[in-house]
C-alpha cells in the first residue's frame, strides 16, 4: 500500500487516476506533517477496532 500526499493544488490527474482509492480531507489545505499524523491516528484507530480493542469512547 501506498499513501501519496497531495500539495495545495492536489495531485497530478495521472497519479489520481492509477489510485485504488481516493481520500479527500475537506477543502482546508492541511501542512503536510499535520496530514501525516491525522492519517496514521485514523489507521491505528481502525486495526485496533478490528483487532476487537474498545474504542475509546463508548
Amino acid at each position: 500500500m501506498m499513501i501519496a500526499i497531495g500539495g495545495a493544488d492536489g495531485l497530478d490527474p495521472e497519479i489520481r487516476a492509477r489510485a485504488d482509492a481516493v481520500l479527500n480531507l475537506g477543502k482546508m489545505t492541511w501542512p503536510h506533517q499535520l496530514v501525516r499524523i491525522l492519517i496514521a491516528e485514523q489507521l491505528y484507530r481502525a486495526v485496533t477496532i478490528l483487532s476487537g480493542h474498545p474504542y475509546h469512547r463508548v
